[in-house]
């Protein structure tokens, strides 16, 4: 193979890799890279030739140069990989690491968990302990699910554009609306399953108000039993239960108020003694309850003289605001970071009752 006279590309790499071989570091390898092949490099230097040369030349001489490229770059890599064995071999035997000093929060350790997504998680255990499961359903409703199989006759307050989020009627004059409660999930678990059933629907809700204790969108849980022997008196062990092991208390102080909710007959509101919650003398509304309605039950195609159940609904951000002494409900969706670190959880603070809700 002809070469350039002038060029002795032998001599070129022995020097190469005597350089290579004898540099002591990783930064004495990457120079001698940078002077072998970089922009300006010796060997790319020569590249840079095969432009000036004869035409029969060029092919010969630049296979060579390649061949000589191909040469440094695999001594270039087997070197390196030599010293990076050695200098992590000198990490090992000079570093140490000191125990004694704080653990550096990451970024698991920093992030936090919304108090209501916990409470939310609280009260699934509970009740799942009781033997409840979990049902979901849409957002977006149809005014017969979430008023008119409710019981919830036409001229109710809470049918009212001030009151209800409504859509523009369908071309099938169907009005669809933003649900109100969650109680279309019972609705819709009724008319799907057969008894007995036990669930607890927990999901996003949506009314017209905002103020200090109250938002456009919050959160609620509600609770179905519908068999053919459950009354009033499963009905209050279910909700004692539950505020004993929520507030994590041995006793808690319980009041039925009678009340009037369409979907319930008989109806009530149930307040608890904020002992439970560090201030004696005071008493809490938590919730509302009562028997289902034998209209609910025919509207879902049960029969009433068969079957018979309890419902009962709660807010859970007034729950995680009693538990947790937090003041302003609106604080909940600001999405300052300042107050989820204050009120906020770990990522590992998962609750349950063998390690305790929220320790």
């Amino acid at each position: 193979m002809s070469v350039p006279a002038s060029v002795d590309l032998t001599t070129l790499e022995n020097e190469l890799l005597h350089e290579i071989s004898s540099a002591g570091d990783l930064p004495a390898l990457e120079a001698v890279r940078v002077s072998a092949l970089g922009k300006k490099g010796r060997v790319s230097e020569l590249m840079s030739r095969l432009g000036a040369l004869p035409v029969e030349e060029k092919k010969t001489f630049g296979a060579a140069v390649n061949i000589l490229k191909s040469a440094v770059s695999a001594a270039l890599d087997a070197r390196k990989s030599v010293l990076e064995a050695s200098a992590l071999n000198e990490r090992l035997n000079t570093e140490r690491a000191d125990v004694t000093l704080p653990v550096r929060l990451g970024p698991v350790a920093e992030g936090r968990i919304h108090p209501v997504s916990q409470v939310l998680d609280e009260v699934i255990e509970i009740f799942a302990d009781m033997g409840f499961a979990v049902a979901e359903g849409p957002d977006i409703e149809t005014d017969a699910m979430n008023f008119d199989k409710l019981n919830i006759p036409a001229e109710h307050p809470a049918r009212q554009d001030h009151d209800t989020f409504y859509f523009s009627p369908g071309s099938d004059g169907t009005r669809l609306l933003l649900r109100t409660h969650t109680s279309p999930v019972q609705i819709r678990t009724m008319s799907t399953q057969k008894p007995p059933i036990r669930i607890i629907a927990p999901g996003r809700v949506y009314r017209c108000d905002s103020d200090q204790t109250h938002t456009p969108m919050f959160h609620q849980i509600e609770g179905l039993v519908i068999d053919e022997t459950t009354h009033m008196g499963h009905l209050k062990w279910v909700l004692e239960e539950f505020c004993k092991a929520f507030f994590e208390v041995d006793e808690v102080k319980m009041r039925f108020r009678a009340s009037h909710f369409p979907f319930t007959e008989p109806s009530m509101e149930v307040d608890i003694g904020a002992e439970a919650i560090g201030k004696p003398g005071q008493w809490l509304e938590i919730l509302g309850c009562g028997m289902v309605h034998p209209n609910v039950l025919r509207n879902c195609g049960l029969d009433p003289d068969k079957y018979q159940g309890f419902a009962f609904g709660m807010g859970l951000d007034r729950l995680t605001m009693l538990k947790y002494g937090i003041p302003d409900l609106r604080a909940f969706f600001s999405g300052d970071l300042k107050w989820l670190r204050h009120y906020g959880f770990g990522v590992l603070d998962v609750p349950t009752l063998g390690g305790g809700l929220s320790s």
